[in-house]
């Protein structure tokens, strides 16, 4: 039973189920049936199907084996730590700052259901104008598949410094960014990753980059409620989620989705942004709102989570329509430093006042200072 067991190759890590210890139990009944109970790396496994076939075909091909039930469970957080040591090859991991208890950093999560929503728009000019308020800010772009934030800074060609095992991020409008776009060989080479490896790839950008002392660290998570967002949830969890919709309810039905993901993880939710939330008249001036995608999806996403999460989660802000919004992140030139007037602009900065507040001072920062002989 052993035997076939290990020939059932785990489909994103590539070695046995029994050497991964993700068999947990095999029981014979006297009628034949053998029920096989594997853990899972993580919920919702979408490999999972695929498992359950290999078992089933591994075991039903020994000799007096009459039937097969197979039974799906998830690891435990110890178990997974056991199995990521493994995969190391027994070195213990390197460990992310921004998970410490003493750590001082402001970590936010941008979320949002679904994509389309201008999410890394969002996140990246919140990050320039936090930076124009002097605090220290860096931006991780964790959105694997679809990592846009290193051309909307303009550093899409730009490659980090490697000293020794540690990153440099990349500086850009006094930003420190980083993201797998920057690490891939080519700019147009896809990323087809799953499960333990988009987790090890978090890891990777958390804990062998240097943020330095950092005030904020903006995460732009993928839309959805996937892998990534469950890894930030697991490493990160004093972070913050901020959910970012569009005013129409398909919208924002869906974003309601991630903010509930949030308490899945045991995250707060910071607020929620409504983006392109209207577009001022062109004629009439900006008192004059033309609604084009709806009204009202911000702030009925933030009293549904509100009334579901059971604190109050506000609408951090409306941010406008501006077609140079757009044209900024297609040329690098982020709104809130090249049209730091403009109404959107405005908004982004009122947000990024309200989330980053003053920057934190001396008071815990590393001074790289040592003492001197008299």
């Amino acid at each position: 039973m052993t035997a076939a067991l290990g020939g059932v190759i785990d489909p994103e890590i590539k070695k046995p189920i029994t050497e991964l210890g993700m068999v947990e139990s095999v029981v014979v009944r006297t009628d034949g049936v053998v029920a096989v109970r594997i853990l899972l790396t993580v919920a919702g496994c979408p490999m999972k199907d695929t498992l359950r076939r290999d078992t089933t075909a591994a075991v039903s091909a020994l000799e007096g084996v009459t039937g097969v039930e197979i039974d799906l469970g998830v690891m435990s957080a110890e178990q997974r730590a056991a199995l990521q040591t493994q995969l190391r090859g027994g070195v213990a991991e390197k460990e992310i700052p921004f998970a410490r208890p003493d750590s001082l950093t402001k970590v936010f999560a941008i979320a949002s259901g679904k994509g389309g929503v201008g999410k890394s728009s969002v996140t990246v000019n919140l990050a320039v104008a936090m930076a124009a308020k002097g605090l220290s800010v860096g931006v991780l772009d964790a959105d694997i598949y679809g990592h846009s934030i290193p051309a909307m800074f303009g550093v899409a060609d730009e490659r980090p410094t490697a000293v020794d095992d540690m990153i440099m991020p990349v500086p850009a409008h006094g930003v420190k960014v980083i993201s797998i776009g920057m690490l891939k060989p080519k700019r147009d080479q896809v990323v087809a990753w799953r499960g333990p490896i988009l987790d090890r790839a978090l890891v990777q950008m958390l804990a062998d980059v240097y943020w330095g002392d950092l005030d904020v660290l903006l995460l732009d998570l993928p839309p959805g409620t996937g892998d990534i967002a469950i890894s930030v949830g697991q490493r990160l969890t004093s972070a913050e989620v901020i959910v970012v919709t569009t005013p129409q309810e398909a919208a924002a039905e869906v974003a309601e989705r991630a903010g509930t993901m949030a308490q899945m993880v045991h995250q707060r939710v910071a607020g929620v942004i409504e983006n392109m939330s209207f577009l001022p008249c062109p004629h009439c001036g900006p008192e004059h709102r033309i609604e084009i995608f709806g009204s009202g999806g911000g702030a009925r996403v933030a009293a549904t989570l509100s009334q579901r999460l059971g604190y109050d989660i506000p609408l951090l802000g409306e941010v406008p329509l501006d077609e140079r919004l757009r044209s900024g992140g297609d040329n690098g030139q982020p709104l809130a430093m090249a049209g730091p007037e403009t109404p959107a602009a405005q908004v982004l900065a009122q947000i990024a006042e309200r989330l980053g507040g003053k920057p934190r001072g001396l008071l815990g920062r590393q001074l790289g200072l040592s003492p001197v002989g008299r």
